[in-house]
């Protein structure tokens, strides 16, 4: 039996495949579509790169490279970073999302896959078919939207992009805050570490004193109990380093003999120059990720209610489109003819009026969702500006104006007792207050450090709940 087919439905198959944005589809497929994003904006903002590996070897490499970087090494800020954004697992899974969005509009890109299913029914005597249908079914209602669902997916990969960029940069700093955290510890601990010693010296003498008869029992304990407060609270300050130092080995992915680095024991000087930037404002408005973010969110919120709107018309049709084939008469001629099959349901309320409503709230949701979010990206940049400059200030005066006044009053205080004129234990109490004027400093310099790493988070909205 010979089949004369038509020529239109053997081809629908082919024109549905061919709805597919070959550009698209080429980009989204790549397997790091949407990184070189993420990448270059992580390099501007935080001076290290982004890497994402997505194969065992690639995973390998990078744990080879951190180790390199870190291993048995005094490391600085610039490093950790470095290490944790190549090395950081938590990273890695959401550098994934970023992919299975990709992956979405590759799959929107492609557009729908039309299937044939032939059926043969009717078998004569001489067993030949005494019919033959063949029915193509497509997405049809997917063929004829796929543009602005296309347009809605891009949105949505653009937003995973900056949420991307977003949670790389709350790592990097999160894992600066954690180096200063453990540097500013250690420095702590040795300024505590060198009065201890001072401190013992004096204990010691008081109690040959005491043996003597010439110290009274409650001045012996004032001298006693310093030391042993000095004893605790450099106890207190090793924890805080190693606690400090073990958050900052998290953050960096480093497990194994890879935690065997060093950080340095005292905190990087002031700088010279005023620090702060008068156009943070400014430059949050334009780089924060959470407001890219809000702003394609009303974009998708626009053409996907816009996109309710054009099929809400055919939303309660169930399609099927195919052709069937019969033998006429003569066994030899053969008769194709298109099937249209519609199923009708009358909805019991107005959907377009419900959808046009949604969107309207949906969008207004999101447009004031937004303007807070630039309201607080606005104050928040206001606010880092103000911390760092304040924070350099008050630094710059326990280092310009207490510290220089301390020395001088160690200075006459030693003078005074080489000539005999004051105590062994004036001298200690001097260089007692000469230590919380040490530690002061040491905690406002760190402080500084840790304004100045808000400052990255306030322009692009890296927030530090972190990876970890």
């Amino acid at each position: 039996m010979t089949l004369s087919w038509k020529p239109a439905v053997l081809a629908l198959p082919a024109l549905l495949a061919a709805c597919a944005d070959t550009g698209t589809v080429r980009m989204a497929s790549d397997p790091k579509a949407g990184f070189s994003l993420v990448s270059q904006s992580t390099r501007q903002a935080t001076g290290a790169g982004g890497v994402w590996a997505q194969s065992a070897v690639e995973v390998a490499a990078n744990e080879a490279r951190a180790r390199s970087l870190v291993h048995r090494k005094t490391i600085g800020p610039d490093t950790a970073v470095q290490v944790a954004l190549m090395n950081n697992r938590g990273l890695q899974a959401a550098y994934a999302e970023l992919g299975l969005s990709a992956a979405d509009l590759w799959e929107t890109a492609i557009g729908p896959v039309p299937t044939l299913g032939v059926t043969i029914s009717g078998i004569g005597e001489a067993g030949l078919a005494r019919s033959l249908e063949a029915t193509v079914t497509g997405a049809i209602l997917e063929a004829v939207t796929r543009k602005p669902r296309q347009a809605i997916a891009e949105t949505r990969f653009r937003q995973a992009q900056y949420a991307a960029l977003g949670q790389t940069v709350a790592l990097a700093t999160e894992t600066r805050l954690a180096w200063i955290d453990a540097v500013s510890a250690f420095e702590r601990a040795g300024l505590v570490g060198r009065a201890q010693g001072t401190a013992d010296a004096a204990s010691e003498l008081a109690s040959e004193l005491g043996r003597t008869g010439a110290m009274n029992r409650a001045d012996q304990a004032r001298e006693h109990v310093f030391t042993a407060e000095l004893a605790a609270e450099r106890a207190d300050a090793r924890l805080e380093a190693q606690l400090a130092k073990e958050k900052l080995t998290r953050l960096m992915g480093l497990w194994g003999s890879d935690i065997d680095f060093y950080v340095p024991d005292r905190l990087p000087g002031l700088p010279g120059r005023r620090p702060g930037r008068a156009e943070a404002e400014k430059l949050a408005l334009t780089h924060r990720t959470d407001l890219a973010i809000g702003r394609l969110e009303l974009e998708a919120i626009a053409r996907d209610y816009r996109l309710a709107g054009q099929t809400r018309m055919i939303s309660d049709l169930a399609i099927v489109a195919g052709a069937e084939a019969e033998r006429s008469g003569s066994p030899t001629e053969t008769e194709v003819s298109p099937v249209l099959e519609v199923e009708f349901e009358i909805p019991v309320y107005d959907t377009g009026k419900l959808a046009s409503r949604r969107g309207e709230l949906a969008y207004m949701r999101a447009a004031n969702q937004l303007a807070q979010a630039a309201v607080n990206a606005r104050s928040e940049a206001r606010s880092a500006h103000a911390a760092v400059t304040g924070k350099y200030n008050i630094a710059r005066h326990w280092r310009d104006e207490v510290l220089p006044l301390r020395r001088v009053i160690d200075e006459e205080a030693l003078r005074s007792y080489n000539g005999m004129l004051t105590s062994t234990f004036d001298l200690i109490a001097e260089a007692r207050e000469g230590l919380e004027a040490e530690l002061s400093y040491a905690g406002a310099k760190a402080d500084y450090w840790r304004a100045e790493a808000g400052m990255t988070a306030a322009i692009w909205g890296g927030s530090t709940g972190g990876t970890d």
